[in-house]
């Protein structure tokens, strides 16, 4: 099974080149962030005539994620548990059934800039309620992973400059040891497990010829369970999707595992 994260940056923008890759890359699941869009708005038709299952937690003009699934999806669920007051929509949950079972959260964690401030509190504070999920998914003992924009920096190596975003959120030490936290309580990182070269990004800003000087950061992860990473064959970015026409400014991470 082909699972794949994407942060899109708006779906109207992408209406082009997410089709093009999704039919390049054929993935059996997609996990979407920043589709920026309600829920009405989404533009499913474009996937379900490719196949796929469409599951979305949408919200006006900002944040937003979606599961695309040439599997079924079971026991669906928006919005991480924790605080019934938070209105983004940053999480989405189902189970995907093929040979196998398998839990699968979709995310889009608070990007917390300026910190200090209120939202890099928001930040820590969403991290604190992600813990809190990640433990009851490992808990129940089968195969779940935790897959998006994570808005996090795990280490220097995973940034083309690391000195210009020592007191950027997305990198601050609060930030990261948050996220290791969250490792520790025995996920792995998928990416990290198959490929430990440095200079491996997955965003590039668009401002200041970022792409053309391969100026990035790697941002988008996936967390498995244990019993995920024991079927886990392959994890790839892929990066070329970042040169052509109309781009995110992410591009597609994802991982084969054998389900």
């Amino acid at each position: 099974m082909k699972i794949a994260t994407f942060n899109i940056n708006g779906i109207k923008a992408r209406a082009a080149a997410l089709p093009e890759w999704l039919d390049e890359a054929q993935p059996d699941v997609v996990l979407l962030q920043e589709i920026k869009s309600i829920d009405e708005n989404f533009p499913r038709e474009l996937f379900e005539e490719r196949g796929y299952n469409v599951e979305t937690h949408g919200q006006k003009s900002f944040n937003g994620v979606a599961i695309l699934s040439k599997l079924p999806l079971e026991d669906v669920s928006r919005g991480l548990p924790g605080d019934d007051e938070d209105e983004q929509a940053r999480w989405i949950e189902a189970t995907v059934v093929g040979r196998q079972a398998i839990r699968i959260c979709g995310l889009y964690l608070p990007n917390g800039n300026p910190a200090p401030g209120p939202k890099f509190d928001y930040k820590l504070a969403w991290m604190e309620r992600l813990q809190a999920r990640a433990q009851e998914l490992l808990t129940a003992e089968e195969p779940a992973l935790m897959a998006g924009d994570y808005n996090i920096i795990p280490q220097d190596e995973d940034a083309a400059r690391p000195e210009v975003w020592r007191d950027d959120a997305l990198a601050r030490p609060e930030s990261r040891a948050a996220f290791r936290r969250i490792l520790n309580l025995g996920f792995t990182e998928a990416f990290r497990a198959r490929n430990a070269a440095p200079g491996q990004y997955s965003f590039w800003d668009y401002q200041a010829g970022a792409w053309n000087r391969n100026d990035g950061i790697r941002i988008d992860h996936f967390l498995l369970s244990p019993q995920a990473a024991d079927l886990l064959l392959d994890c790839q970015i892929d990066k070329d999707i970042r040169g052509r026409e109309k781009p995110s400014d992410h591009v597609p991470v994802w991982v084969e595992l054998d389900l």
